[in-house]
């Protein structure tokens, strides 16, 4: 009797094994293997990622090695010297400066102020459209006439009448300035998701039970809309390289002495460097191109990550 009960027991031990395994292998795997899944089934999308890291990487740390004022020097011994040679290998602008090195540190600037413009402006927008579409009611229209009356302003003209009256800035004033303005597409994507979220029965359940709305929105609800978030920031971050590099070339982004995309793109204004002297604009042009697209590109991965329906890749 007993060792029926003991064999009873280990066909129920093992069973139960079994079916936790299965359960295991049929749950929902995690967003980031989710992500990875589909980077792996799409080669183009990982070499995108690859290109993303390493030259942002390369030009974070080549940057360091750089003296910028030193840089910055005009060497009429220089004046427009040919690429492809030992010191010049992006050859030397009208002032005998090198292009490379301008293009590392006008680089290292440029994706520096993306990079802090996304991680502001994303965070604000985020938690803007989170409490707006959670709280609904009064706060939300109160909260959205706010959005609206932002959306109102001439965003472009503001941001160069800012600049304009603004004595001595940097890069870091340029980033805060810019991110007053470029959270209010990240907000109304997150509300509108925010308001169908916070119907589910998970957000009923937590607020019957006493949970802090606090805990809720951000422990609950952001979680749970973690995928749209990382597509939106991706998405971001290329557009807001164009706008450093958009506004530097019109004369109002980063001083004329400090090196970014958008000035030495500046340069083709003039007919003999579009015709003559193209390696003074080409290499940055080239550049913004390839980092745009490749940015373009692992957001559509993870667009299409977020989506189950649209998935390739299998997670492991």
């Amino acid at each position: 009797m007993a060792e029926n009960f003991e064999q009873h027991s280990d066909v129920s031990a093992a069973d139960l094994a079994r079916l936790t395994q299965e359960a295991q292998a049929e749950a929902t795997p995690f967003t980031a293997k989710i992500i990875w899944s589909e980077f792996k089934a799409d080669k183009p999308a990982m070499a995108a990622l690859f290109i993303i890291v390493g030259f942002i990487l390369f030009v974070m740390i080549g940057a360091l090695f750089i003296n910028t004022p030193k840089m910055m020097e005009t060497n009429i011994m220089g004046y427009f010297n040919q690429p492809f040679t030992p010191e010049y290998w992006l050859g030397a602008d009208s002032g005998g400066r090198s292009v490379a090195k301008q293009l590392i540190v006008g680089s290292r600037n440029s994706i520096g102020i993306a990079i802090g413009l996304t991680v502001i402006s994303s965070t604000f927008g985020i938690c803007w459209g989170l409490i707006s579409g959670y709280f609904n009611g009064y706060i939300d229209w109160g909260m959205q006439r706010v959005y609206d009356f932002m959306m109102m302003l001439p965003m472009t003209m503001m941001i160069i009448v800012l600049v304009t009256i603004i004595p001595h800035y940097n890069s870091v004033t340029l980033t805060l300035i810019f991110s007053i303005f470029y959270w209010e597409g990240t907000s109304r994507l997150i509300r509108s998701r925010t308001l169908a979220e916070s119907e589910k029965d998970y957000v009923s359940a937590s607020r019957t039970s006493g949970t802090n709305h606090w805990k809720i929105i951000f422990r609950e609800i952001m979680p749970n809309i973690s995928s749209l978030i990382i597509v939106d920031c991706t998405l971001s971050f290329a557009e807001n390289i164009g706008v450093e590099t958009g506004l530097s070339y019109l004369g109002f982004g980063l001083p004329s002495q400090t090196p970014s995309l958008g000035t030495m793109i500046a340069n083709a204004n003039d007919p003999n460097n579009i015709t003559q002297y193209w390696w003074t604009w080409l290499p940055a042009a080239l550049e913004i191109i390839i980092l745009c697209l490749s940015i373009s590109y692992v957001g559509q991965v993870l667009r299409r990550a977020a989506d189950a329906s649209q998935r390739q890749g299998a997670a492991d």
